[in-house]
């Protein structure tokens, strides 16, 4: 089983890579966000620790953490020190639960590849983890275009969380393989077939 870690900047279309990878071979893929959602889970540490920092104006009606306040939090341009505070708390519990789920795989033998996608690979020591990482790159102004289609947001944002993630440079001396998501699908599907046809 090979473990590829998917990187990239907000916006740069992960999912849509993903999406061509999963029909293009025998996988399993983990999204940081999905298992950081699990992680945040009423009841454990993590969300314990979260509402503590943040307070309880993150919480949903339901008690659980809303995505949408908690990102409001820590996108408050007025504290800084909060979105390295959260890191702090939900990355190692995160890459806790994904080292299972590699584990369990391997048990197993279902699949010949696993993917790990998430924004902060390079940060939370996956190189280590990952035999390989994939930089999925797609210029500025096509990522914030997809940012303001898909989720509304605004200039103003799209620059403080891009100025909150590693440029491009930091990502290509840190990954292996280079992935442009630009939106001709061809050239992407392209690149994806020589890399999963060359580990093969």
């Amino acid at each position: 089983m090979k473990i590829i870690g998917i990187t990239g900047g907000v916006g740069a279309g992960k999912s849509t890579v993903l999406d061509i990878i999963k029909d293009n071979c025998n996988c399993f893929i983990i999204i940081a966000d999905e298992a950081a959602h699990e992680v945040e889970r009423k009841g454990r540490k993590c969300y314990v620790e979260l509402v503590e920092l943040l307070g309880r104006d993150i919480l949903g009606t339901d008690g659980e953490i809303d995505k949408k306040a908690m990102a409001a939090r820590i996108f408050d341009k007025d504290n800084k020190k909060l979105l390295q505070q959260v890191n702090e708390i939900v990355h190692p519990r995160v890459k806790e639960y994904i080292l299972g789920l590699i584990e369990e795989h391997r048990i197993k033998g279902d699949v010949d590849w696993l993917f790990i996608e998430a924004a902060l690979l390079i940060e939370d020591g996956y190189k280590e983890i990952c035999d390989e990482l994939w930089y999925i790159y797609a210029d500025e102004e096509v990522r914030a275009a997809r940012l303001k289609a898909s989720r509304g947001y605004s200039d103003e944002k799209i620059r403080d969380i891009m100025k909150s993630q590693n440029d491009d440079a930091v990502f290509r001396a840190n990954c292996d393989h280079v992935i442009e998501n630009n939106g001709d699908l061809e050239i992407t599907k392209r690149r994806i077939g020589e890399l999963i046809k060359d580990k093969k």
